[in-house]
């Protein structure tokens, strides 16, 4: 395993090392041989040959029949970014690591930037295994070079974006279901982009504050069981505690669990029913969430019941088959973690010469590819998957061109239209695509042209 010495990157705002992220640093969130392959460009004069390369997954987690492509805008901002700074330069040459790298690497760092093309499917389509949901057509060292950040922000959001359609599915449209995984997301920033793709994906609010104020949104979200045991211990019981919540947040639903279930909503309902307390709500966050929500509906029969506690989709349609009386679900752990989307990035085509990929399981196709979508009476029907040249006659290619020469084409999409994309793309797929337990993925045609072209390219 190669070591490397300390490096002192100091930022302009700090004088101490920080693992902080800033647009500005951007390019420098790579791996490292993306950074080696560019030298390597450079020194064989190849780093300007146009390429292109395709990001996709070669098969669907465990258990998916589909996935809801998502991440496009913060790419784009990426690209739009991508620059190299003097002080990241000399941190990368305080390495040792390019000492025998062609002084024209450090030249390309300075001057360049990214002034290729996007084709990207919609935020919020539905997509398969195989599928690109982005190429990049751009000279070869810039199509290298971003491709870890791209698969970073497009496989995360991916799968946050996919759960929140399948969560709110099995839900149904009338469930209230709040995104609050923060505190179980994998980084700071990664609970930003879990809060933005679970509200694309189909949930109704986040209670991550930064995240709603940032997307426009309104947080949301209810107490927690410190508050209750503070205010018990100091003020005398859980009802004077609710009382001094409710001071503050007049009629704000109650977390109910804290000690006895059941005897606090007997409470509840004594004053809601005498008119002595307004309530929008109760949260129940432990026990037998199925059990207890029925014996909390006989006593206070208006009122919201949230539950919360490790939900996902198969627990929710748990429930629902059982016959919770459930309004409104937080969900946080298992769709901001979990299985992940192993996306991939491969080189198609260099120079106008289509290559792929032929090692055991990981064969790729070659050449630009576009997908080409049919429905029938507003279900998909098939996708086809062929050459961007290909004709399309009564079928709807998904992926459109986003970014050309480095500039985008169009304003950042709005939530409510992705979210309402998203919603479409999943009421087009079928039951047994949509479902659970054993799902049926699209089978996806591949054209004759990307056959013969896959079995030209074998042969050379």
């Amino acid at each position: 395993m190669t070591t490397f010495p300390d490096i002192n990157y100091e930022k302009k705002s700090s004088q101490n090392p920080e693992l902080n992220l800033s647009s500005e640093d951007y390019s420098l969130l790579t791996d490292l041989y993306q950074l080696t392959m560019t030298a390597c460009y450079v020194g064989e004069g190849i780093e300007q040959k146009p390429s292109s390369f395709e990001l996709f997954v070669r098969r669907l987690p465990d258990g998916f029949g589909y996935l809801i492509a998502m991440g496009l805008a913060q790419a784009l901002e990426y690209l739009t970014k991508f620059r190299f700074n003097e002080l990241q330069i000399v941190a990368l040459q305080k390495t040792g690591i390019f000492s025998h790298a062609n002084p024209g690497f450090w030249q390309l760092l300075r001057e360049g930037c990214f002034t290729g093309d996007v084709w990207a499917i919609p935020e919020g389509t539905a997509v398969f295994a195989n599928e690109p949901l982005l190429r990049i057509e751009a000279p070869l060292w810039q199509a290298q070079i971003v491709e870890t950040y791209l698969l970073n922000t497009l496989n995360y959001q991916t799968l946050i974006a996919t759960r929140a359609a399948r969560l709110r599915d099995i839900a149904g449209e009338k469930a209230t279901l709040l995104e609050f995984g923060t505190r179980r997301a994998f980084s700071p920033q990664a609970s930003l982009w879990a809060a933005r793709a679970a509200l694309a994906g189909g949930l109704d609010a986040t209670s991550n504050v930064l995240a709603a104020l940032q997307l426009g949104q309104k947080p949301s979200g209810t107490m927690a069981h410190a508050l209750v045991m503070a205010l018990s211990a100091l003020e005398g019981s859980e009802e004077q505690a609710f009382t001094a919540f409710h001071q503050y947040f007049p009629g704000a639903p109650l977390l109910i669990d804290t000690y006895d279930t059941v005897a606090a909503a007997e409470k509840l309902a004594e004053k809601v029913n005498s008119g002595k307390m307004e309530l929008s709500g109760v949260r129940l966050d432990s026990g037998d969430l199925v059990s207890l929500s029925k014996q909390v509906r006989s006593l206070l029969p208006n009122i919201s019941i949230f539950a919360s506690g490790d939900l996902d989709e198969w627990e929710i349609s748990r429930m629902r088959k059982e016959g919770a009386e459930i309004d409104s679900y937080g969900l946080g752990t298992k769709l901001v973690t979990g299985s992940p989307v192993n996306g991939v990035y491969k080189l198609v085509d260099i120079d106008g010469i289509p290559v792929m990929k032929e090692s055991s399981g990981k064969f790729t196709y070659p050449g630009k590819k576009q997908i080409f979508r049919s429905f029938t009476a507003g279900k998909l029907e098939k996708d086809r998957l062929g050459l961007i040249a290909e004709n399309s006659e009564n079928e709807k290619p998904l992926l459109q061109l986003v970014m050309k020469d480095g500039k985008q084409l169009q304003s950042p999409e709005t939530l409510t239209m992705i979210r309402q994309r998203t919603k479409a793309s999943v009421a087009s797929l079928s039951e047994e695509t949509r479902r659970l337990e054993n799902p049926i993925s699209v089978k996806i045609e591949i054209s004759e042209s990307l056959q013969k072209l896959t079995e030209k390219t074998k042969r050379k």
